[in-house]
């Protein structure tokens, strides 16, 4: 069985005072009995600080994006060198918002993956549909497609430990959210690609999350599908409480 994996992305929210408040929180709330594994993707600047403050919980840290790079003239940018050397374990790479609005593409993806593993960060990578080509009926083509050039390149071993987020563009952030038995099915389409792209056994040990308008109010319905191994959470990751029953629901799966 897949252990679940609930992860917050904090997005470009909380100053530094939030973030500490947030975690004494956290931590306060979570139980050493959790199964889920638990983890915070906080802005850039707090994350070796919270690297620091999750230490001796069962909270662990991640970063928003990084570059594929180990280092060069990319002003504003953070190497996978960088996120090692501070404890920094997950990255969250392709999501929707940073394809939008930084131009990042299903190429510069497969790119920051392979790095990502060739420098021992566990990638998270988020794939989805926009709502037109959801209605389109392009949902399936469009993942797969994603999921496909996301991994050129990768080897069994490394595919095997990663995370794919299925995030559909109109459900982040919109209050919207797919039923669980949509989620599902394109969860287990995801899976099936896997499959031809490795095998079996490599497409069931890689845990598939669940991100868009995730709360304590769906997560279980969620959960409780076959291929929904967890959930990516937006506003949901920002209030201790809330996250805290949304990890509370993964360990009850």
């Amino acid at each position: 069985m897949r252990k679940p994996i609930i992860a917050g992305n904090w997005k470009m929210y909380k100053t530094m005072d939030e973030a500490i408040s947030f975690m004494d929180a956290l931590t306060g709330k979570l139980k050493e009995s959790d199964q889920a594994d638990t983890v915070i993707c906080p802005p850039a600047p707090y994350l070796a600080t919270l690297v620091e403050k999750a230490k001796g919980s069962t909270v662990r840290i991640g970063a928003q994006t990084m570059h594929e790079e180990v280092e060069g003239a990319f002003t504003g940018e953070i190497s996978p060198t960088m996120l090692k050397s501070i404890g920094v374990e997950f990255v969250v790479l392709g999501h929707s918002e940073r394809r939008q609005y930084y131009n990042e593409t299903d190429e510069s993806v497969n790119l920051k993956v392979k790095s990502a593993f060739e420098h021992k960060l566990t990638p998270i990578v988020c794939v989805g549909e926009t709502l037109e080509q959801r209605e389109g009926n392009e949902t399936s083509a469009v993942v797969s497609d994603q999921v496909k050039k996301a991994f050129a390149g990768v080897n069994e071993t490394d595919a095997s430990s990663s995370i794919v987020a299925y995030e559909p563009v109109w459900a982040i952030g919109t209050g919207r959210t797919a039923t669980a038995e949509d989620a599902n099915e394109v969860c287990a389409q995801i899976r099936t690609v896997l499959t031809d792209l490795y095998s079996e056994t490599v497409a069931q040990a890689i845990r598939i999350q669940y991100g868009g308008s995730v709360k304590p109010g769906n997560i279980e319905e969620l959960l409780s599908m076959s291929d929904i191994d967890g959930a990516l959470v937006g506003g949901a990751s920002l209030d201790p409480e809330s996250f805290a029953a949304l990890v509370e629901a993964g360990s009850n799966v």
